[in-house]
Protein backbone atom coordinates (compact mmCIF):
# COMPACT_ATOMS: atom_id res chain seq x y z
CA UNK A 1 0.00 0.00 0.00
CA UNK A 2 1.26 3.47 -0.91
CA UNK A 3 2.15 5.86 1.86
CA UNK A 4 -0.47 8.56 2.48
CA UNK A 5 0.98 12.10 2.24
CA UNK A 6 1.11 13.99 5.53
CA UNK A 7 -1.46 16.42 4.10
CA UNK A 8 -3.09 14.98 0.97
CA UNK A 9 -3.76 17.41 -1.86
CA UNK A 10 -7.04 16.97 -3.73
CA UNK A 11 -8.07 18.64 -6.99
CA UNK A 12 -11.82 18.91 -7.64
CA UNK A 13 -12.99 19.65 -11.19
CA UNK A 14 -16.62 20.75 -11.27
CA UNK A 15 -18.52 23.11 -13.56
CA UNK A 16 -20.86 23.94 -10.65
CA UNK A 17 -19.74 24.99 -7.20
CA UNK A 18 -21.26 27.00 -4.36
CA UNK A 19 -22.61 29.64 -4.15
CA UNK A 20 -24.36 28.58 -7.38
CA UNK A 21 -27.70 27.16 -6.18
CA UNK A 22 -27.50 23.61 -7.52
CA UNK A 23 -27.42 20.17 -5.95
CA UNK A 24 -24.11 19.41 -7.69
CA UNK A 25 -22.48 22.62 -6.47
CA UNK A 26 -23.47 22.04 -2.87
CA UNK A 27 -22.48 18.37 -3.05
CA UNK A 28 -18.99 19.28 -4.25
CA UNK A 29 -18.68 21.99 -1.59
CA UNK A 30 -19.63 19.41 1.05
CA UNK A 31 -16.91 17.10 -0.29
CA UNK A 32 -14.32 19.90 -0.16
CA UNK A 33 -15.22 20.72 3.44
CA UNK A 34 -15.19 17.03 4.37
CA UNK A 35 -11.70 16.69 2.90
CA UNK A 36 -10.46 19.68 4.90
CA UNK A 37 -11.92 18.25 8.11
CA UNK A 38 -9.99 15.06 7.33
CA UNK A 39 -6.75 17.02 7.00
CA UNK A 40 -6.45 17.52 3.22
CA UNK A 41 -5.74 20.59 1.12
CA UNK A 42 -8.21 21.23 -1.69
CA UNK A 43 -8.07 23.08 -5.00
CA UNK A 44 -11.40 23.51 -6.77
CA UNK A 45 -11.37 24.17 -10.52
CA UNK A 46 -14.78 25.59 -11.36
CA UNK A 47 -16.61 28.33 -13.27
CA UNK A 48 -17.46 31.94 -12.65
CA UNK A 49 -21.05 32.05 -11.36
CA UNK A 50 -23.72 34.17 -13.08
CA UNK A 51 -23.30 37.92 -12.94
CA UNK A 52 -24.52 39.40 -9.67
CA UNK A 53 -23.74 36.31 -7.59
CA UNK A 54 -21.78 37.12 -4.45
CA UNK A 55 -18.70 34.89 -4.33
CA UNK A 56 -17.38 34.28 -0.80
CA UNK A 57 -13.71 34.33 0.04
CA UNK A 58 -11.77 31.08 -0.03
CA UNK A 59 -11.97 29.03 3.13
CA UNK A 60 -8.91 27.77 4.93
CA UNK A 61 -7.21 25.02 2.89
CA UNK A 62 -9.84 25.34 0.07
CA UNK A 63 -8.68 27.35 -2.95
CA UNK A 64 -11.40 27.94 -5.56
CA UNK A 65 -10.14 28.82 -9.05
CA UNK A 66 -12.97 30.03 -11.29
CA UNK A 67 -12.94 30.19 -15.11
CA UNK A 68 -15.32 32.10 -17.42
CA UNK A 69 -17.61 29.80 -19.42
CA UNK A 70 -20.50 29.94 -21.87
CA UNK A 71 -23.95 29.59 -20.34
CA UNK A 72 -27.32 28.93 -21.95
CA UNK A 73 -30.11 31.49 -22.00
CA UNK A 74 -31.33 30.43 -18.56
CA UNK A 75 -27.84 30.83 -17.07
CA UNK A 76 -26.96 27.13 -16.83
CA UNK A 77 -23.66 25.54 -17.86
CA UNK A 78 -25.58 23.00 -19.91
CA UNK A 79 -25.18 21.94 -23.54
CA UNK A 80 -22.33 20.99 -25.81
CA UNK A 81 -20.70 24.41 -26.19
CA UNK A 82 -20.99 25.34 -22.49
CA UNK A 83 -19.54 21.95 -21.54
CA UNK A 84 -16.68 22.39 -24.00
CA UNK A 85 -15.97 25.91 -22.73
CA UNK A 86 -15.29 24.38 -19.32
CA UNK A 87 -13.76 21.05 -20.28
CA UNK A 88 -11.15 22.39 -22.72
CA UNK A 89 -9.49 24.82 -20.30
CA UNK A 90 -10.03 22.31 -17.45
CA UNK A 91 -7.70 19.84 -19.17
CA UNK A 92 -4.85 22.36 -19.06
CA UNK A 93 -5.76 23.50 -15.56
CA UNK A 94 -5.71 19.93 -14.23
CA UNK A 95 -2.37 19.21 -15.87
CA UNK A 96 -0.79 22.07 -13.95
CA UNK A 97 -2.72 21.72 -10.68
CA UNK A 98 -0.78 20.12 -7.83
CA UNK A 99 -2.59 17.19 -6.28
CA UNK A 100 -2.42 13.56 -5.24
CA UNK A 101 -5.88 12.72 -6.65
CA UNK A 102 -8.47 14.34 -8.91
CA UNK A 103 -12.22 14.29 -8.30
CA UNK A 104 -14.39 15.04 -11.34
CA UNK A 105 -18.07 15.87 -11.29
CA UNK A 106 -20.48 15.15 -14.17
CA UNK A 107 -20.97 15.38 -17.11
CA UNK A 108 -18.76 12.53 -18.34
CA UNK A 109 -17.11 14.91 -20.81
CA UNK A 110 -15.48 16.47 -17.75
CA UNK A 111 -14.79 12.96 -16.50
CA UNK A 112 -12.99 11.93 -19.69
CA UNK A 113 -10.90 15.12 -19.66
CA UNK A 114 -10.02 14.46 -16.01
CA UNK A 115 -9.14 10.86 -16.86
CA UNK A 116 -6.74 11.97 -19.60
CA UNK A 117 -5.12 14.54 -17.32
CA UNK A 118 -4.85 12.00 -14.51
CA UNK A 119 -3.20 9.41 -16.75
CA UNK A 120 -0.70 11.98 -18.01
CA UNK A 121 0.12 13.06 -14.44
CA UNK A 122 0.01 9.44 -13.15
CA UNK A 123 -2.45 10.09 -10.37
CA UNK A 124 -5.83 8.47 -9.61
CA UNK A 125 -9.26 9.76 -10.54
CA UNK A 126 -12.47 9.63 -8.51
CA UNK A 127 -15.66 10.21 -10.51
CA UNK A 128 -18.59 11.79 -8.62
CA UNK A 129 -21.69 12.17 -10.81
CA UNK A 130 -25.13 13.01 -9.52
CA UNK A 131 -26.79 10.78 -12.09
CA UNK A 132 -26.13 8.77 -15.23
CA UNK A 133 -25.78 10.99 -18.29
CA UNK A 134 -26.85 8.29 -20.74
CA UNK A 135 -30.14 7.85 -18.91
CA UNK A 136 -30.75 11.60 -19.03
CA UNK A 137 -30.23 11.65 -22.81
CA UNK A 138 -32.60 8.75 -23.28
CA UNK A 139 -35.17 10.55 -21.12
CA UNK A 140 -35.26 13.48 -23.58
CA UNK A 141 -35.31 11.21 -26.66
CA UNK A 142 -31.84 12.16 -27.85
CA UNK A 143 -30.69 10.65 -31.17
CA UNK A 144 -29.53 7.02 -30.79
CA UNK A 145 -26.07 7.89 -32.15
CA UNK A 146 -25.63 10.52 -29.42
CA UNK A 147 -26.83 8.12 -26.72
CA UNK A 148 -24.39 5.49 -27.98
CA UNK A 149 -21.49 7.95 -27.96
CA UNK A 150 -22.43 9.10 -24.46
CA UNK A 151 -22.52 5.51 -23.23
CA UNK A 152 -19.00 4.86 -24.56
CA UNK A 153 -17.66 8.03 -22.90
CA UNK A 154 -19.42 7.32 -19.62
CA UNK A 155 -18.29 3.69 -19.54
CA UNK A 156 -14.69 4.74 -20.23
CA UNK A 157 -14.75 7.17 -17.31
CA UNK A 158 -16.35 4.77 -14.83
CA UNK A 159 -13.99 1.94 -15.77
CA UNK A 160 -10.95 4.20 -15.75
CA UNK A 161 -11.67 5.82 -12.39
CA UNK A 162 -10.24 4.33 -9.19
CA UNK A 163 -13.62 4.96 -7.57
CA UNK A 164 -17.04 6.24 -8.66
CA UNK A 165 -19.24 7.77 -5.97
CA UNK A 166 -23.00 7.18 -6.18
CA UNK A 167 -25.58 9.48 -4.60
CA UNK A 168 -28.07 6.61 -4.19
CA UNK A 169 -28.31 2.85 -4.54
CA UNK A 170 -30.22 3.31 -7.79
CA UNK A 171 -27.51 5.50 -9.34
CA UNK A 172 -24.91 3.08 -8.02
CA UNK A 173 -26.61 0.20 -9.79
CA UNK A 174 -26.57 2.13 -13.07
CA UNK A 175 -22.88 3.02 -12.63
CA UNK A 176 -22.08 -0.58 -11.78
CA UNK A 177 -23.65 -1.64 -15.08
CA UNK A 178 -21.12 0.63 -16.81
CA UNK A 179 -18.02 -0.23 -14.82
CA UNK A 180 -16.48 -2.36 -12.10
CA UNK A 181 -18.74 -3.18 -9.14
CA UNK A 182 -16.03 -3.03 -6.47
CA UNK A 183 -15.16 0.53 -7.51
CA UNK A 184 -18.67 1.98 -7.15
CA UNK A 185 -19.38 3.27 -3.63
CA UNK A 186 -22.69 4.67 -2.45
CA UNK A 187 -22.18 7.77 -0.28
CA UNK A 188 -25.73 9.09 -0.29
CA UNK A 189 -27.11 12.55 -0.91
CA UNK A 190 -28.40 15.33 1.28
CA UNK A 191 -28.89 19.01 2.02
CA UNK A 192 -27.30 21.56 4.30
CA UNK A 193 -29.39 21.20 7.44
CA UNK A 194 -27.76 24.34 8.85
CA UNK A 195 -29.53 26.31 6.08
CA UNK A 196 -32.67 24.19 5.69
CA UNK A 197 -33.88 24.08 9.28
CA UNK A 198 -37.30 24.48 10.91
CA UNK A 199 -36.63 27.77 12.72
CA UNK A 200 -36.02 29.89 9.60
CA UNK A 201 -38.60 32.69 9.24
CA UNK A 202 -41.27 31.82 6.66
CA UNK A 203 -41.66 33.85 3.49
CA UNK A 204 -44.44 36.42 3.50
CA UNK A 205 -47.17 35.38 1.06
CA UNK A 206 -50.83 36.43 1.41
CA UNK A 207 -52.45 33.10 0.46
CA UNK A 208 -51.70 29.40 1.04
CA UNK A 209 -49.18 28.20 -1.51
CA UNK A 210 -47.20 25.20 -2.68
CA UNK A 211 -43.60 25.68 -3.72
CA UNK A 212 -41.47 24.07 -6.40
CA UNK A 213 -37.72 24.63 -6.08
CA UNK A 214 -34.83 23.95 -8.45
CA UNK A 215 -34.63 22.62 -11.99
CA UNK A 216 -37.65 22.48 -14.30
CA UNK A 217 -36.96 19.81 -16.92
CA UNK A 218 -38.52 17.31 -19.28
CA UNK A 219 -38.06 14.44 -16.83
CA UNK A 220 -39.77 16.38 -14.03
CA UNK A 221 -42.54 18.06 -16.04
CA UNK A 222 -43.67 20.27 -13.16
CA UNK A 223 -46.58 21.64 -15.20
CA UNK A 224 -48.47 18.58 -13.90
CA UNK A 225 -48.85 20.50 -10.63
CA UNK A 226 -50.48 23.42 -12.45
CA UNK A 227 -52.90 20.98 -14.06
CA UNK A 228 -53.76 19.79 -10.55
CA UNK A 229 -54.01 23.35 -9.23
CA UNK A 230 -56.62 24.15 -11.87
CA UNK A 231 -58.86 21.48 -10.31
CA UNK A 232 -58.90 23.33 -6.97
CA UNK A 233 -61.09 26.27 -7.89
CA UNK A 234 -62.95 26.20 -4.57
CA UNK A 235 -59.89 26.60 -2.31
CA UNK A 236 -57.72 28.52 -4.85
CA UNK A 237 -54.23 27.93 -3.42
CA UNK A 238 -51.24 29.15 -5.41
CA UNK A 239 -47.87 27.79 -6.56
CA UNK A 240 -44.50 29.53 -6.29
CA UNK A 241 -41.69 28.38 -8.60
CA UNK A 242 -38.06 29.00 -7.62
CA UNK A 243 -35.50 28.02 -10.25
CA UNK A 244 -35.14 27.63 -13.99
CA UNK A 245 -34.46 25.00 -16.63
CA UNK A 246 -35.34 23.72 -20.06
CA UNK A 247 -38.92 23.00 -19.00
CA UNK A 248 -39.67 26.51 -17.77
CA UNK A 249 -41.40 27.63 -20.98
CA UNK A 250 -43.87 24.73 -20.75
CA UNK A 251 -44.55 25.55 -17.10
CA UNK A 252 -45.20 29.21 -17.90
CA UNK A 253 -47.51 28.28 -20.77
CA UNK A 254 -49.51 25.97 -18.50
CA UNK A 255 -49.73 28.68 -15.84
CA UNK A 256 -51.04 31.24 -18.35
CA UNK A 257 -53.53 28.78 -19.83
CA UNK A 258 -54.85 27.04 -16.70
CA UNK A 259 -54.22 29.14 -13.60
CA UNK A 260 -53.55 32.75 -14.54
CA UNK A 261 -52.68 34.85 -11.52
CA UNK A 262 -52.21 31.84 -9.24
CA UNK A 263 -48.67 30.86 -10.26
CA UNK A 264 -45.62 32.97 -9.44
CA UNK A 265 -42.04 32.72 -10.75
CA UNK A 266 -39.13 34.07 -8.73
CA UNK A 267 -36.20 32.62 -10.67
CA UNK A 268 -33.04 31.36 -9.00
CA UNK A 269 -32.72 32.42 -5.38
CA UNK A 270 -30.02 31.83 -2.73
CA UNK A 271 -30.47 28.74 -0.53
CA UNK A 272 -31.36 30.87 2.49
CA UNK A 273 -34.25 32.45 0.57
CA UNK A 274 -35.38 29.08 -0.78
CA UNK A 275 -35.47 27.83 2.82
CA UNK A 276 -37.84 30.67 3.77
CA UNK A 277 -40.19 29.92 0.88
CA UNK A 278 -40.17 26.23 1.81
CA UNK A 279 -40.80 27.04 5.47
CA UNK A 280 -43.92 29.07 4.64
CA UNK A 281 -45.41 26.63 2.13
CA UNK A 282 -48.27 24.23 2.60
CA UNK A 283 -46.06 21.63 0.92
CA UNK A 284 -43.09 21.31 -1.41
CA UNK A 285 -43.76 19.90 -4.89
CA UNK A 286 -41.44 17.20 -6.25
CA UNK A 287 -41.85 15.11 -9.40
CA UNK A 288 -40.15 12.55 -11.64
CA UNK A 289 -41.95 11.45 -14.81
CA UNK A 290 -42.14 7.64 -14.71
CA UNK A 291 -41.09 5.41 -17.56
CA UNK A 292 -38.73 7.68 -19.47
CA UNK A 293 -35.42 6.47 -18.05
CA UNK A 294 -35.13 8.52 -14.86
CA UNK A 295 -37.09 6.30 -12.50
CA UNK A 296 -34.06 5.85 -10.22
CA UNK A 297 -33.85 9.54 -9.21
CA UNK A 298 -34.36 10.73 -5.64
CA UNK A 299 -34.55 14.55 -5.89
CA UNK A 300 -32.85 16.63 -3.21
CA UNK A 301 -35.95 18.86 -3.20
CA UNK A 302 -37.49 16.27 -0.91
CA UNK A 303 -34.64 16.58 1.59
CA UNK A 304 -34.66 20.40 1.56
CA UNK A 305 -38.36 20.45 2.41
CA UNK A 306 -37.86 17.91 5.19
CA UNK A 307 -35.02 20.03 6.57
CA UNK A 308 -37.38 22.92 7.29
CA UNK A 309 -40.12 20.53 8.39
CA UNK A 310 -42.50 21.24 5.50
CA UNK A 311 -44.50 18.33 4.03
CA UNK A 312 -43.58 16.97 0.60
CA UNK A 313 -46.03 16.26 -2.22
CA UNK A 314 -44.22 13.85 -4.51
CA UNK A 315 -45.63 12.63 -7.82
CA UNK A 316 -44.03 10.05 -10.08
CA UNK A 317 -41.63 7.12 -10.19
CA UNK A 318 -41.33 4.74 -7.25
CA UNK A 319 -37.74 5.47 -6.16
CA UNK A 320 -38.50 9.10 -5.37
CA UNK A 321 -41.54 8.06 -3.37
CA UNK A 322 -39.55 5.80 -1.04
CA UNK A 323 -38.05 8.45 1.30
CA UNK A 324 -41.41 10.25 1.47
CA UNK A 325 -43.14 7.06 2.60
CA UNK A 326 -40.36 5.72 4.82
CA UNK A 327 -39.79 9.04 6.57
CA UNK A 328 -43.51 9.93 6.69
CA UNK A 329 -42.63 13.22 5.02
CA UNK A 330 -45.94 13.92 3.30
CA UNK A 331 -47.86 12.58 0.31
CA UNK A 332 -46.55 10.35 -2.50
CA UNK A 333 -48.92 9.74 -5.42
CA UNK A 334 -48.82 8.65 -9.03
CA UNK A 335 -48.04 11.12 -11.82
CA UNK A 336 -51.69 12.06 -12.32
CA UNK A 337 -53.30 15.51 -12.00
CA UNK A 338 -56.53 14.43 -10.21
CA UNK A 339 -54.54 12.34 -7.70
CA UNK A 340 -52.19 15.27 -7.11
CA UNK A 341 -55.15 17.61 -6.62
CA UNK A 342 -56.61 15.25 -3.99
CA UNK A 343 -53.25 15.18 -2.19
CA UNK A 344 -53.15 18.98 -2.29
CA UNK A 345 -56.55 19.08 -0.58
CA UNK A 346 -55.37 16.72 2.15
CA UNK A 347 -52.27 18.82 2.75
CA UNK A 348 -54.28 22.04 2.88
CA UNK A 349 -56.61 20.42 5.43
CA UNK A 350 -53.61 19.23 7.49
CA UNK A 351 -52.23 22.76 7.53
CA UNK A 352 -55.57 24.28 8.55
CA UNK A 353 -56.14 21.66 11.24
CA UNK A 354 -52.67 22.04 12.73
CA UNK A 355 -51.45 18.52 11.98
CA UNK A 356 -48.79 19.80 9.61
CA UNK A 357 -47.36 22.16 12.21
CA UNK A 358 -47.32 19.47 14.90
CA UNK A 359 -45.22 17.20 12.64
CA UNK A 360 -42.71 19.85 11.61
CA UNK A 361 -39.99 19.02 14.11
CA UNK A 362 -40.31 15.28 13.47
CA UNK A 363 -39.72 15.79 9.73
CA UNK A 364 -36.78 18.11 10.40
CA UNK A 365 -35.27 15.57 12.81
CA UNK A 366 -35.53 12.91 10.10
CA UNK A 367 -33.56 15.18 7.75
CA UNK A 368 -30.85 15.85 10.34
CA UNK A 369 -30.51 12.13 11.08
CA UNK A 370 -30.65 10.79 7.52
CA UNK A 371 -29.70 13.38 4.87
CA UNK A 372 -27.23 15.80 6.41
CA UNK A 373 -24.94 17.03 3.63
CA UNK A 374 -22.07 17.28 6.09
CA UNK A 375 -22.26 13.52 6.70
CA UNK A 376 -22.40 12.88 2.96
CA UNK A 377 -19.32 15.06 2.45
CA UNK A 378 -17.43 13.20 5.15
CA UNK A 379 -18.30 9.82 3.64
CA UNK A 380 -17.24 10.96 0.16
CA UNK A 381 -14.02 12.44 1.55
CA UNK A 382 -13.23 9.12 3.22
CA UNK A 383 -13.45 7.32 -0.11
CA UNK A 384 -11.26 9.91 -1.87
CA UNK A 385 -8.59 9.72 0.80
CA UNK A 386 -8.67 5.92 0.73
CA UNK A 387 -7.67 6.22 -2.94
CA UNK A 388 -4.78 8.51 -2.01
CA UNK A 389 -3.69 5.86 0.50
CA UNK A 390 -3.61 3.29 -2.28
CA UNK A 391 -6.79 1.36 -1.44
CA UNK A 392 -7.79 0.10 -4.89
CA UNK A 393 -10.75 -1.95 -3.79
CA UNK A 394 -12.53 -3.76 -1.01
CA UNK A 395 -14.88 -2.43 1.63
CA UNK A 396 -14.55 0.94 3.28
CA UNK A 397 -15.48 2.14 6.74
CA UNK A 398 -18.01 4.93 7.26
CA UNK A 399 -17.79 7.56 9.98
CA UNK A 400 -20.09 5.45 12.14
CA UNK A 401 -17.74 2.51 11.84
CA UNK A 402 -20.09 0.41 9.69
CA UNK A 403 -18.55 -1.63 6.93
CA UNK A 404 -19.84 -0.99 3.43
CA UNK A 405 -18.86 -2.46 0.11
CA UNK A 406 -19.81 -1.82 -3.46
CA UNK A 407 -23.35 -1.08 -4.52
CA UNK A 408 -23.67 -4.61 -5.87
CA UNK A 409 -22.55 -6.12 -2.57
CA UNK A 410 -25.00 -3.97 -0.64
CA UNK A 411 -27.85 -5.06 -2.86
CA UNK A 412 -27.13 -8.72 -2.19
CA UNK A 413 -27.35 -8.42 1.57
Amino acid sequence: MARTPARPRVVIATRLYAPEPSAAGFRMEALAKGLVRAGAEVTVLSTRPPRGTRVPSDEQRIRVRRWPVLRDRSGNVRGYLPYASFDGPALVRMLFARGDVVVAEAPPTTGIVALVASRLRRRPLVYYPGDVWTDALQAVNAPPALVGFARVVERTVVRGASRSLAVSAEVGTRLTALGVASRVIEVGNGVDTDVFRPDVPPADHPTPYFVYTGTMSEWQRPEIFIEALALLEDTRPEIVFLGQGTGEAAVREAADRLARGRVHFHGVVPPSEAARWLRGATAALVSIVPGIGYDFARPTKTYAAAGVGTPVLYAGAAAGAEPVKEGRLGEAVEFDAPLIASAMRRLLDAETGGASSRDRERRAAWARDNVSLRSVGDRAAGVVLSVVAGDAGGPMTTRSGARTGSVQERGER
